[in-house]
């Protein structure tokens, strides 16, 4: 079992076309086993909840939705899978990007699964079969922005984190590269104390990650950025991305 841990992150998007506009913030990110999550004392748990129904289908545990999502891709779901997400707090949650690493028994990394949220509700996961430097690749399948259309190609960089956490995911379309978004952080044990630590540090921190995003959408519509309508058509079926 992995023991759980905390990273205090900063996040970065660019945007380069067809308006240059980024922007930075901090966050903070858990790194758990997803057969052992942690136990917090109850004073703690309004602050830091993990729900399967904020995951994949939304219907069951969040192991065995992941579970299904590697039947899905004709995968074998056994083997341990540690996981970078964001918990619940106080009834709440925003994910827009959750990532698990799957593990053959010897401990080596099989396979990694990118589960995209947008915030409409709606959410995909991408299978993805990393190199040794945890670089994959895939095509975009769901809709995230209002301000980009669903095509293009992804190239992420996902290495599962040890120290420091660093992960990166770039939008390649006709030759350039739309936006880049980057998570960089430092580990540190999830004991009561720290969470305690963070809790006053980053109080409510997924409403806070919304509202930012949603500024900054804002700010791009009144720059004159082109909104780009939902798809009405549902994502499609879910493919592993070699």
């Amino acid at each position: 079992m992995t023991a759980p841990a905390l990273y205090r992150t900063r996040i970065r998007h660019v945007r380069r076309t067809p308006v240059r506009h980024a922007f930075g913030y901090r966050g903070l990110s858990w790194f758990v086993d997803l057969d052992d999550l942690p136990r917090l004392p109850v004073w703690l748990r309004p602050f830091a909840r993990f729900d399967g129904r904020d995951h994949f289908t939304g219907t069951t545990s969040l192991r065995a939705g992941l579970d299904a999502v590697l039947t899905g891709a004709g995968l074998d779901p056994t083997g341990r899978v540690t996981a970078l997400l964001a918990p619940r707090a106080f009834g709440y949650v925003f994910n827009p990007l959750s990532l698990y690493w799957c593990h053959d028994d010897d401990g080596t990394v099989r396979c990694v699964v990118a589960e995209v949220h947008n915030t409409y509700g709606g959410r995909h996961p991408y299978v993805l079969f990393p190199d040794a430097d945890g670089r994959a690749e895939t095509d975009k399948v769901f809709y995230v922005s209002p301000f980009n259309p669903v095509e293009g190609r992804y190239t992420l960089r996902v290495p599962e984190p040890g120290e420091r956490l660093a992960v990166s995911v770039t939008l390649h379309r006709a030759g350039h590269r739309p936006f880049v978004a980057s998570v960089h952080g430092r580990r540190t044990p999830a004991t009561a104390t720290r969470v305690a630590g963070a809790v006053l540090r980053f109080p409510l921190a997924p409403q806070l990650v919304a509202a930012r995003i949603r500024v900054q959408g804002v700010a791009l519509w009144l720059r004159g950025l082109p909104v780009v309508p939902r798809p009405t058509t549902p994502s499609p079926s879910l493919e592993a991305s070699r």
